[in-house]
């Protein structure tokens, strides 16, 4: 069984905990791999993945090695596994509206500090690294530049897998471009190991379960990083409330009505 090779699109804190995740996973066993929900897969484990290429637009990232760029501000994850040389720098990918306008605003170890330089050829870089998949973790409402990567996952041929709420996989069109190229593409937004948005779905399955009758709920995110920084602004919302709302929606026998459920940030 060969390797799998992975792209990442946004060097910021998830991305961090991933490239940790894959290094301290080679080297726990079954019985210790807290954190997992499954040890393996089809036979394949966390070790077997090797990250060959990265993308980000900070000046702190952008042309750093990636073991480097992971702990670079403003991401401000634990730090649980110190990530070896692995030889792969960061090249610096197009800005679209990766980066939302009032994000200038903010002291730069919170926010995002854009590279004075110019986009690589990502469709290259990715046919280059020999990648088998492209992970996609743009902040929320980037949809322009997730539509980027998507299209660049296709011309490149490698799998699409989307992090964030803009609708790529559950879209039936982008569905058909990655069927017709024998491509999968997974996602639409990823939920915190035991976050708000799980929380939430469970409790109301509980409910629901119980036979209760559930009349209105709300769900109130806060954060401490970029992200929520970046959410702030409100128009690039609307994709992710649909997302942790259809999620909470989906476990109850009839689904509340719009005015009785709100999920969202303060």
């Amino acid at each position: 069984m060969k390797t799998i090779k992975l792209a990442i699109a946004g060097v910021g804190n998830c991305a961090s905990s991933l490239v940790q995740g894959i290094e301290y996973y080679k080297h726990v066993d079954a019985k210790n791999c807290i954190g997992l929900m499954h040890y393996e897969v089809n036979g394949y484990r966390p070790g077997d993945i090797e990250v060959v290429a990265a993308f980000d637009v900070d000046e702190r990232k952008a042309g750093k090695e990636l073991s480097e760029a992971v702990f670079a501000e403003p991401n401000c994850t634990t730090v649980f596994y110190r990530v070896p040389y692995r030889g792969v720098e960061v090249k610096m990918g197009p800005v679209l509206d990766g980066v939302a306008s009032h994000m200038h605003r903010y002291p730069e170890d919170k926010t995002f500090v854009v590279a004075d330089e110019e986009p690589c050829d990502v469709v290259k870089e990715l046919e280059d690294s020999g990648a088998d998949i492209l992970v996609n973790y743009m902040p929320v409402g980037s949809e322009q530049a997730t539509r980027f990567y998507a299209k660049a996952a296709l011309e490149a041929g490698v799998a699409f897998v989307n992090c964030m709420p803009v609708f790529i996989a559950s879209d039936p069109e982008w569905g058909r471009k990655f069927e017709e190229k024998k491509l999968p593409v997974v996602g639409d937004d990823v939920k915190s190991q035991i976050g708000a948005t799980i929380v939430h779905r469970t409790l109301a399955k509980l409910f629901n379960d119980r036979g209760c009758k559930l009349d209105r709920t709300y769900q109130l995110n806060t954060g401490g990083n970029t992200d929520f920084l970046n959410m702030l602004s409100r128009e690039r919302l609307e994709s992710k409330k649909i997302s942790k709302t259809e999620a909470v929606q989906s476990v109850l026998d009839e689904p509340l009505m719009p005015d009785d459920i709100h999920i969202g940030t303060f």
